[in-house]
């Protein structure tokens, strides 16, 4: 019984350590690898494969060694298929695997992008038990593992004189690109962190484990994982606009964005499925946007074609949206309210500004009211309603989570639906 704990055999030592294997948990570091890979040209397949299984070996050795200390030493977890010694072995092994995928990259790639791959195994070794114990650790160690592998699979093929660029993604590989993506990924992937750590809340606080949701309530914590996947939304479009991501990367985001609707409503243990199933779209996604650019020869579309029509088009259309945003939440009366004191400041404003020149309509049905475009008083009306629709909307899906009761009466545990302590610490992250 060298490895299993409870069994006896080859088959027993074999399943024991296959048991550290997590493949939601395992394939996107090695997907992020081939991530960057792509982003930086034709990627060249042995120091792709090297660098990709040295994610393997990482996040390996961070699902050893959390089990290891979570039940050998601390007494946290109540079971564990690995004996203490066989923990010890299955290390030293993911790490000497590990080692030998560096020194093959050094080889491939040169001491750079081998300088680049050992934070892996280093944020692996370390999730526990120094890593795990501070919300910052616990929370960003498996995303900044991501983020490094992206990194790395990138400089990797940067350093491989068998990279070359095709045809269509011309300085596709340039160190903005890569940085900018794992940037995106960081963010994302520490929302749905924070998502998983929702569901051991009651657990993590019984051993003084400082998760974001322990800190803040789960609650509050599924707010700022939602407020994480918007500013990562928000990235893409950055860097879509900027010229730095191609024009098909948003629709990456569109579809992240649907699943994170769904998970919202959902329990802890759903809602982390949900999402963490999303991000393999969003990254699939985004690797067809970074290799075939589909948009690109499309272009933006045209609207000035409407002609003098144009801006009231585009105010039809917002308006329509905040029109039903605002009648599904029954929140009409309250935005007609608003509206009502905010535009006379509003018009004032605007007559101000267009007065003096500050700026300029050009594509207008050229008709003024009271001094100032007509379009500009549809402005006022439909600009703060939009605002008001999302706002109401977000507002009304707080209630079925109970976060706006639970958050000020304390009883977020209660209030969330999977927000029950479970036997023991989750799969989460990086084997936390």
């Amino acid at each position: 019984m060298v490895f299993a704990r409870t069994a006896t055999g080859l088959r027993a030592d074999v399943g024991a350590l296959a048991s550290q294997v997590h493949p939601v948990f395992m394939l996107p570091p090695i997907a992020a690898s081939w991530f960057g890979a792509i982003v930086a040209g034709a990627p060249s397949i042995p120091a792709g494969a090297v660098h990709a299984l040295a994610a393997f070996f990482a996040v390996y050795t961070a699902h050893v060694k959390d089990g290891y200390v979570d039940f050998h030493l601390r007494g946290e977890d109540d079971d564990h298929p690995m004996t203490a010694g066989g923990c010890r072995i299955a290390l030293l092994g993911a790490s000497l695997g590990f080692l030998g995928c560096l020194v093959g990259v050094w080889i491939l790639a040169g001491p750079v992008a081998a300088a680049l791959t050992l934070p892996m195994w280093i944020i692996g070794y370390l999730h526990a038990p120094q890593l795990d114990t501070t919300p910052i650790g616990a929370t960003m160690g498996y995303p900044t593992g991501i983020a490094v592998a992206m990194v790395g699979g990138s400089v990797v093929q940067a350093g491989t004189a068998a990279s070359t660029v095709p045809v269509g993604i011309e300085g596709a590989g340039a160190p903005p690109t890569i940085l900018a993506f794992a940037a995106v990924f960081l963010v994302v992937l520490t929302g749905v962190k924070v998502v998983d750590d929702e569901s051991d809340h009651d657990y993590d606080a019984s051993i003084d484990k400082r998760t974001v949701a322990v800190l803040v309530g789960p609650a509050r914590a599924r707010q700022i994982a939602y407020g994480l996947f918007a500013l990562g939304g928000t990235m893409v479009l950055w860097g879509t606009v900027s010229g730095v991501f191609s024009a098909s990367a948003p629709a990456a985001v569109a579809v992240f964005a649907t699943v994170a609707v769904v998970a919202y409503r959902a329990p802890s243990d759903l809602a982390t499925m949900l999402l963490i199933r999303g991000t393999y779209l969003f990254l699939a996604l985004l690797v067809v946007a970074t290799w075939y650019r589909p948009l690109d020869p499309v272009g933006l579309p045209d609207v000035t074609a409407l002609g003098p029509a144009t801006y009231l088009a585009t105010e039809a259309v917002f308006g329509t949206v905040a029109f039903v945003l605002l009648y599904r939440v029954n929140a009409l009366r309250r935005a007609g309210a608003t509206i009502a004191v905010i535009y006379p400041v509003a018009y004032v404003w605007d007559w101000y500004t267009l007065e003096v020149g500050v700026f300029a309509i050009v594509t207008r049905t050229g008709y003024d009211l009271f001094g100032i475009p007509i379009e500009e008083h549809v402005f006022m009306i439909v600009v703060p309603a939009f605002v008001l629709g999302v706002h109401e909307t977000i507002r009304s899906m707080h209630g079925p989570m109970g976060a706006e009761a639970g958050v000020e009466t304390g009883s977020d545990a209660e209030a969330e639906p999977g927000s029950a302590a479970r036997d023991g610490p989750s799969d989460g992250g990086a084997g936390s």
